[in-house]
This record gives C-alpha cells, sequence and structure tokens, in this order.
C-alpha cells in the first residue's frame, strides 16, 4: 500500500533518525533566499547545504509525517530574527532538519535535503522531482535562475494546512508540545550583530 511507504531521515552522524510517512504527499522545492543561505552559513556546512547558485532543496510536508525514533533530545532550533522561521537541526553534528512556522496550526514543515539522502531511498524516488524554483532573486551568479512553480507552492501549503486545521493533524507533530501548543525546545534568537556576520558570510561567498 503506498501509505505505508516510509522514507529514511537522519543527522549526519547518525545520533538522530526518524521516518517521513506518506513521501508521495509531500511537495518538493529548491529555494534560494537569502535567510536559508544564512542558516547554512551559521551551521557551517554551507557546501553540503546548498548548490552552486545557493540553493536549498526543499521537501514540504505536514508533521504529522515526521517521527523521530532516536535522538530526539539533540534536536534544537533557531530564529534568524525574532519573527523569523524556526529552524531546526540537529545539535549533535549541526545537521539542517527543517523549517516550521511559530506554531502548530500551521501545519507545516521543510525539510532540508541533508537530512533526507539516502543511497537505498534517492529523493526523487520517494518525493517526485523539484516542482518548484523560488526566491531566485537571491541566487548566486548571472544569470539568475528562473522562477517556476510559485503558484502551485501556494496551492499546495494553503491547501494542505488548511486540510490539517480542520482534520485536526495540526495537532499532531514532534516539534510542538500537543498540550500547550509551545515549541518543544526554545530557539536561539540571532542578535542583531549575528545576523550581520552571517550575511556578511554569505556575501562573501
Amino acid at each position: 500500500m503506498a501509505g505505508t511507504i516510509k522514507h529514511p531521515l537522519q543527522c549526519r552522524c547518525g545520533h538522530l533518525k526518524g521516518l517521513v510517512d506518506r513521501p508521495q504527499t509531500a511537495n518538493r522545492v529548491v529555494c534560494y533566499c537569502s535567510d536559508c543561505q544564512a542558516f547554512a552559513q551559521w551551521l557551517g556546512h554551507e557546501s553540503d547545504i546548498l548548490d552552486e547558485r545557493g540553493g536549498s532543496d526543499v521537501v514540504q510536508t505536514v508533521p504529522r509525517n515526521v517521527t523521530f525514533t532516536q535522538g530526539a533530545e539533540s534536536l534544537q532550533c533557531m530564529r534568524l530574527t525574532s519573527k523569523g522561521l524556526v529552524r531546526w537541526y540537529a545539535a549533535c553534528c549541526r545537521t539542517p532538519i527543517g523549517n516550521t512556522l511559530h506554531s502548530p496550526k500551521f501545519s507545516f514543515i521543510g525539510l532540508v535535503h541533508t537530512c533526507l539522502e539516502s543511497p537505498t531511498q534517492p529523493l526523487g524516488a520517494s518525493f517526485g522531482p523539484v516542482r518548484a524554483w523560488v526566491n531566485t532573486k537571491s541566487a548566486k551568479g548571472q544569470p539568475k535562475p528562473k522562477t517556476r512553480g510559485v503558484s502551485a507552492v501556494v496551492f499546495w501549503f494553503f491547501a494542505t494546512t488548511a486540510k490539517a486545521r480542520i482534520n485536526g493533524d495540526y495537532k499532531r507533530t514532534p516539534f510542538f508540545h500537543a498540550d500547550t501548543g509551545a515549541l518543544i525546545v526554545t530557539p536561539q534568537v540571532l542578535s542583531a550583530e549575528e545576523l550581520g556576520k552571517v550575511k556578511c558570510g554569505i556575501a562573501g561567498n
């Protein structure tokens, strides 16, 4: 049955492991935004995370599809600014896991490809091809890649999050406490100085 398919998830060192259920329902996007580039720079693994144009291969799904089977205590999060996306990573080896919004009511996570790469289950085989290229103005080099598939991404997001609100799936998430809706860990928010240093690192690449 298609519903039983799961894709493995793990950090670079293998301490944090999990599974992504129903990969066929996910959406795959390459994002070139400066914030995704800054996150990679902050983690110190930009060459592993970003492609040659500064893009991140992101698999969008609902948090209920993500299960951590070991090492969940190493899960940490940060925000580039106090109002930015909540960006999750494995503290053991600083592998990016994914990005969520600030509330479980918006049932969404964008999983970064580095925690999904598997020699036995390629991303394309599980999640399908990349369907959109977004925020291309922040891509490195010239000419800039063409922006494609934005309308499909927006439709997928609103349709998916609305469905999760209606059927209650938004309450099933490993990133928020079920009883309070609070994040399971307090995010580190970069100071203006810290953010400036990260942005300078991007400009210098």
